[in-house]
């Protein structure tokens, strides 16, 4: 009889993770934990059951632009999967937006809200991406005092009813780019009766199918470079759906992954905008957005490597080559083990930024917790999606050719991944922000006493190696930054080496205090040998590389 390959699959995302599930246990409540996880366990059972199938059946469909109607009317409409259509329904009556803004759980909303995403994003083909923008507008309107604005959005943005809820878009980059936001060329006029008008190409729209899209404009009059911008709400498409007016789609964009979101290239023609504060400092308007986009994009991170892993352990499992199966094979199961403590780093410290992120915003953060939070955002974002994308890469190759064959849907793991160190800010861009907030009011000093306080809790001898690891690490990009500081060139060189391992040190300090709690509680050593090979894998990154031998290797 002939051969055929049995194709991965995976089981309920919630109970197959044991990350998630000790995690919750040591952050929650035992009542509050009750009363939420029958939910997890629901999207956990769709996640590994109903959405996955539509995923693979719907492998080959994606947006579709249609410019014109058959009589000549521009409409420019866009056409979304079907499966971008059954999340938008999952994702209202579940919350995936509004349960971080219940009062139910306080502080700890957020956690809800972010094992939620983590459960069902891998397989809403980054829907994900729409509901991180959707989230970072409610978050800024919030942030921003405009009543009139809150009033009339937030209860769109925060709804659970399909019918009435809304996604934002969020539209900074241009032709000139995306992080630096300050060459921006949309200009905005004000009509004699007060009304904004936006003209401009917006480079890159992510959710050219939102309702609303907060975006940056330089009123006319206003100085160059960020501080002359402006934040303005932009009504994207009236109460029928069509698009408002001044506003065309030039083109999809054609991209490596993350092909089910419709990013377009948008032309504003005196499209009418409200502004939501000042006529200037927008882009410190929209700080509160950025800590949202980047914290979703971490757990996006660890989510996607949860995901890459759990079709490469089953796959493991049914494919045999030379005589056993390939997770009875040393190397094999060596392999899938590293990627597994990368994964327990990586989580661990996405969602250790949820966490302090929700305590913030309740005002039940500490001082420290809010200096620390500045700095654990671009040091969670930046590191986790480097992870993201080498898990994706090692768990396609680990599935042979089959990984490298589209119809599986297997490479879309790496194509998707590869986004997360490039939106919402580039590795390098990060990196340099990390070192800004480092620089800022104690930031540093918050995040050595969160990692020590972490360690501090480590008793096990089993887990000593490691956290000295995480504990010198630290000491030693700590020390580097602060004896480079008056050195400009020699400190932005190495940004990205402290950055990251700032990032790692973190990560292991927190896989060592998470091993210690489930030691404590008889809940497995997944944990602690996750903190070991974590430690083996390298954590410190710091080093003065020859800045003639850099200049060499760029002529």
């Amino acid at each position: 009889m002939a051969f055929f390959q049995d194709p991965p699959r995976i089981g309920n995302q919630y109970d197959d993770d044991p990350m998630l599930s000790s995690f919750l246990a040591r952050s929650l409540p035992a009542a509050e934990l009750a009363a939420i996880e029958p939910e997890l366990r629901e999207l956990g059972e769709l996640s590994g059951g109903h959405f996955r199938q539509l995923q693979l059946a719907d492998l080959d469909n994606e947006p579709v632009l249609t410019q014109w109607d058959p009589w000549g009317r521009r409409i420019d409409h866009i056409e979304l999967s079907p499966l971008w259509k059954e999340a938008a329904t999952l994702a209202s009556k579940h919350g995936l937006v509004a349960a971080g803004y219940d009062r139910a759980l306080g502080p700890r909303s957020r956690l809800h809200q972010f094992a939620m995403v983590h459960i069902i994003g891998p397989s809403l083909d980054v829907y994900s991406c729409p509901l991180a923008m959707t989230d970072g507008a409610a978050r800024t309107l919030l942030d921003s005092g405009n009543q009139a604005l809150i009033e009339r959005a937030l209860p769109h943005l925060l709804s659970r009813d399909p019918a009435t809820a809304w996604t934002s878009g969020q539209w900074m980059t241009e032709r000139t780019g995306g992080s630096d936001v300050g060459l921006s060329e949309t200009v905005a006029r004000q009509d004699a009766d007060g009304t904004w008008r936006l003209s401009g190409t917006k480079w890159f729209t992510s959710a050219t199918t939102a309702e609303i899209a907060l975006t940056l404009a330089r009123p006319t009059g206003n100085p160059d470079g960020s501080r002359g911008l402006a934040l303005f709400y932009v009504p994207v498409r009236d109460d029928a759906g069509a698009l408002s007016p001044g506003i065309s789609v030039n083109r999809l964009k054609d991209k490596l992954g993350t092909r089910k979101v419709p990013t377009a290239e948008l032309t504003l023609d005196s499209t009418p905008a409200i502004l939501v504060g000042s006529d200037s400092d927008g882009v410190r308007a929209i700080t509160p957005m950025l800590s949202i986009t980047r914290t979703w994009n971490a757990v996006s991170s660890a989510s996607g490597m949860r995901r890459a892993l759990a079709l490469a352990r089953d796959y493991a499992g049914r494919r045999k080559a030379f005589g056993a199966l390939l997770r009875d094979k040393p190397l094999h199961a060596d392999t899938l083990a590293g990627l597994e403590a990368e994964y327990a780093g990586a989580f661990l410290l996405a969602f250790r930024a949820a966490t302090v992120l929700g305590k913030v915003e309740r005002g039940a953060a500490d001082e420290h917790e809010e200096r620390l939070l500045r700095a654990l955002t671009p040091i969670a974002k930046l590191t986790t999606a480097k992870q993201a994308v080498a898990c994706a890469s090692e768990a396609i190759e680990s599935c042979g050719g089959a990984g490298y064959v589209n119809d599986t849907g297997l490479p879309r793991l790496l194509a998707d991944a590869q986004v997360l160190p490039i939106w919402e800010g580039t590795t390098n861009v990060l990196s340099l922000d990390t070192l800004r907030a480092l620089g800022k009011g104690g930031a540093i000093e918050a995040v050595v006493a969160d990692a020590r306080a972490h360690l501090a809790q480590v008793k096990d001898g089993g887990l000593t190696a490691a956290a000295g690891a995480a504990r010198d690490a630290l000491d030693h990009a700590v020390g580097w930054a602060g004896g480079a500081m008056g050195e400009p060139e020699r400190l932005e060189a190495g940004a990205r080496r402290v950055a990251m391992t700032l990032g790692r040190s973190l990560e292991l300090a927190y896989l060592c205090a998470h091993a210690q709690w489930c030691l404590d509680r008889s809940r497995g050593g997944y944990a602690a040998a996750a903190a070991r090979r974590f430690a083996r894998h390298g954590v410190d990154l710091v080093d003065d590389l020859s800045r003639a031998d850099t200049l060499a290797l760029m002529r």
